[in-house]
């Protein structure tokens, strides 16, 4: 497929995808991201981050349309007005914790203010703080914490680990969680309904758009539900074999704007196949 037609939305996970491999926006992604404006093309974001982790990227590309965090779990206006919310069953919470813990995975909790870790000098919590520009608290969890718990996030460098816990968590709880993977690092666990496909159908009612109208691009193994639900599915470069197939086409990877090209060969078919140079860039996480 060339292009995709009518297409009246475009619904952008961030890393990975969006941003380069040093969350770095390039020229050639601000100059996309415009031209979908120029073009009547709607610009929304989706990611595991938090709302308030994307701030950067959205005061940089003029986002107006809802920001969908935490995979869905927590939707806000661009002005931070919050639109929908899920939160994770408490009593579930506390059990995913445990099966996080007992396959002996380094624990992250994020509520809606708050994100408490395991171990706050891990070299992953620390890259992740940066990324969010967020401070990570290493504290016991309290009932507090989970209640009001928005992503539980299982943290490995151990594949096998991820793929065990993963394992558990739907043996376990089935339809009453959504776990997906959202990096090579993360196993996250949010309530069933924050996930990205059920974003495309929150932007849709909200917007008075088909879904067929929407084109989603992203990475990620939690990137393939949204793939699903919309009408037209972009795969990063750098997406793994299996979310690739899932998508109606590939770009190239986020290190060679992968991003950019997309919306250029396949949302405007006759936009140039060269965008502006890199004149500057934007650091996406300080």
């Amino acid at each position: 497929m060339s292009a995709a037609h009518d297409i009246g939305l475009l619904l952008s996970d961030v890393d990975g995808t969006l941003v380069s491999n040093n969350k770095v926006l390039t020229a050639q992604a601000i100059a996309a991201a415009k031209s979908l404006g120029a073009a009547g093309i709607g610009f929304a974001l989706t990611s595991a981050r938090p709302p308030f982790g994307m701030r950067h990227v959205v005061a940089a590309l003029g986002v107006t349309l809802p920001i969908a965090g935490f995979n869905g779990g927590l939707i806000v206006d661009s002005d931070g007005t919050v639109l929908e919310r899920y939160p994770i069953d408490p009593q579930i919470a506390r059990e995913a914790v445990k099966v996080v813990q007992d396959c002996g995975l380094d624990l992250w909790v994020y509520t809606e203010t708050d994100w408490i870790v395991s171990d706050v000098h891990g070299p992953i919590t620390a890259r992740e703080a940066w990324i969010i520009d967020m401070d990570a608290h290493a504290r016991p969890l309290t009932d507090a914490d989970l209640d009001a718990a928005y992503k539980i996030v299982g943290v490995s460098n151990d594949h096998d680990k991820l793929t065990t816990v993963q394992e558990r968590l739907t043996e376990r709880f089935g339809d009453k969680v959504s776990a997906t993977s959202s990096s090579t690092h993360f196993v996250d666990i949010t309530h069933p309904r924050a996930n990205k496909g059920a974003v495309v159908h929150f932007l849709a009612d909200r917007l008075n758009i088909p879904a067929t109208r929407i084109a989603t691009i992203g990475d990620m193994a939690n990137d393939v539900l949204m793939f699903e639900q919309s009408g037209f599915a972009i795969a990063m470069g750098n997406a793994t074999p299996e979310v690739q197939a899932r998508a109606d086409v590939v770009t190239d990877t986020n290190e060679a704007n992968g991003w950019a090209t997309a919306v250029r060969r396949y949302l405007l078919p006759s936009a140039p196949d060269s965008a502006p140079g890199a004149a500057h860039q934007v650091e996406t996480s300080q």
